[in-house]
């Protein structure tokens, strides 16, 4: 269970970073609840994951949903490039992120 609730602080992360661009430098108010409500819930979700695993690995995997998670949906929502050198950084990160998992017990 707490690796489920910090994949999911890890998306409410992309939530956060997505929702950043879509305030306008928090001039629009409901995008800018909804990035705040997502920065708050994936905080929240990160501190109880780290009560179950390592303040290193959890800390980690979360930054780590969150970077490749928004260079998707960058490239996915805003046309930014998709490149060979992103492409394979993003494959590099998933693997750092697998590496993680399977070295942590829990």
């Amino acid at each position: 269970m707490t690796w489920a609730i910090l994949v999911l602080a890890g998306l409410f992360e992309v939530a956060w970073a997505i929702g950043l661009k879509y305030t306008m430098g928090f001039t629009r108010l409901w995008p800018s609840l909804w990035t705040v409500a997502a920065m708050g819930l994936s905080f929240w979700l990160l501190g109880l994951a780290m009560k179950g695993l390592p303040v290193g690995t959890a800390y980690s995997i979360w930054v780590g949903i969150g970077a490749v998670g928004t260079v998707i949906l960058g490239i996915i929502l805003f046309g930014e490039p998709a490149t060979a050198g992103r492409l394979v950084s993003i494959g590099l990160i998933v693997a750092g992120l697998i590496g993680l998992k399977l070295a942590t017990p829990g």
